[in-house]
């Protein structure tokens, strides 16, 4: 019958007032229906699943850390959901467009691999957009139908509500207690009372701690996370590759404690850094790895690499573990610019935001155990480099100068070198060499 109508309209001829009616309501009924199957169907259409992303060129698996989100929490674009924890970095999944999650598709402490599926989400799927596969057909079908409900007679005819009653005329009519005669029935059905906050929501008992007992050997087993596992398999794979070897020596470091109180403030307030001991460690093993190449070269297969410029590793202990990351073409900054890009690289440190390319390389490597309290350590060399070299407190020793014994702040510095490239005329010739430039820094201007 609907069909004839149509043609009927097609050929333009007249319809009458029964077939006008019915073609009108047979288009409300496509409408709604079309209508209900594009809401039971965009969700499962736009559902995007993300994937464990590309690490790095080493990295093809991670430990899942933490979930940021849980199914049905409204996202952001580039918001982070997850992070993977690999042995050299975190790294942060996002989500590519804002949206809803969906579906979490592994859990915490899992291993995860480059490529697998890790959580779908429903892209534009946001508090005022699209609804979720929860609402059901009672809650968008029910939006969706509810223009072509009939509104109420008593509406229509522009009768006003019902007026809301007042919080005196509720109180009034609250039921305060049975009424004088009232049957035990009636007393029964009376609505009881609210009874007050504080005791309904009584907070839980809390177990105190149990206290510890005086000998008592208790034992708490935690599992190494992955940075802490790479770090033990790198120091064990250098004590097992390297010949390792230490020099120490001595530092009066005098003039660069006058050097540092006397510019610190100008240096701070023109170039919004603080001077420190760093900037002039790394200037000086960067003036004495020009003189000793082979301090700055490394092995690789039967091949000796020799460098000219100089990346200088700098040791910084993050709760996680102990990180390296890289201040690239050392050799060509002066004291200032040092100092901002150790500073730069330590925040990030602190603060987990490292990447891959701010720790992957280095030629050389400074260790400052003195922060911590350290008079004395042997650093172990970070490979495939072949030295580094260890800084320690300063502390006021007495000293013979000039045939006098004075005061002078001294530090104790250590390089372990790898035997197999450096002997030790070149090792003690290279500490030697930073001994001075410290301890006259006019020198390094010169060199």
């Amino acid at each position: 019958m609907l069909s004839r109508r149509f043609v009927a309209v097609a050929r333009g001829s007249a319809l009458s007032r029964a077939d006008a009616a019915a073609l009108s309501a047979g288009w409300k009924v496509a409408s709604s229906r079309t209508r209900r199957a594009r809401f039971h169907s965009s969700n499962l259409l736009q559902a995007e699943t993300v994937k464990v992303p590309q690490m790095a060129e080493s990295i093809t698996e991670g430990t899942l850390k933490t979930w940021l989100k849980k199914p049905g929490d409204i996202v952001q674009a580039d918001e982070e959901v997850a992070t993977i924890e690999t042995d050299k970095i975190d790294v942060s999944v996002n989500v590519p467009q804002a949206g809803k999650i969906v579906e979490l598709l592994a859990g915490e402490d899992d291993t995860v691999t480059v490529g697998q599926d890790l959580f779908r989400y429903e892209p534009g799927a946001t508090e005022g957009g699209a609804p979720s596969h929860d609402e059901g057909p009672g809650g968008g079908a029910k939006q969706a139908r509810e223009p072509e409900e009939p509104k109420d007679k008593e509406q229509e005819k522009g009768t006003p509500p019902p007026p809301t009653p007042s919080p005196e005329d509720a109180r009034s009519k609250e039921p305060t207690g049975p009424k004088e005669g009232a049957s035990k029935k009636d007393v029964k059905e009376l609505p009881k009372a609210a009874k007050p906050e504080g005791k309904e929501k009584a907070p839980a008992k809390q177990e105190p701690a149990q206290p510890r007992v005086a000998g008592a050997r208790t034992e708490t087993r935690v599992k190494m996370n992955r940075m802490r596992l790479r770090i033990a398999e790198r120091l064990k794979e250098s004590q097992n590759a390297a010949a390792s070897l230490t020099t120490f020596n001595e530092v009066d470091m005098s003039s660069v404690m006058e050097m540092r109180a006397k510019y610190k403030d100008e240096v701070l307030k023109t170039h919004g850094v603080k001077l420190g001991f760093m900037s002039a460690f790394a200037r000086a093993c960067c003036l004495a790895l020009k003189d000793i190449p082979a301090a700055n070269a490394s092995i690789e297969g039967d091949e000796i690499v020799y460098r000219d410029y100089v990346d200088i590793s700098v040791a910084v202990a993050t709760p996680k573990g102990l990180v390296t990351p890289v201040v690239r073409n050392a050799e060509g900054m002066n004291f200032v610019d040092l100092e901002k890009e150790i500073a730069s690289l330590g925040v990030k440190a602190r603060d987990g935001k490292l990447t891959l390319e701010d720790m992957a390389g280095g030629t050389f490597t400074i260790s400052n155990g003195g922060v911590f309290g350290s008079l004395y350590g042997t650093p172990i060399i970070n490979l495939p480099q072949s030295a580094v070299l260890g800084m320690h407190a300063i502390k006021e020793r007495p000293v013979v100068v000039n045939g006098q014994i004075v005061i002078r702040p001294i530090m104790v510095v250590a390089l372990t070198y790898d035997h197999r490239l450096l002997d030790g005329r070149e090792a003690v010739t290279f500490l030697v060499k930073v001994r001075d430039y410290l301890e006259d820094p006019r020198k390094m201007l010169l060199a």
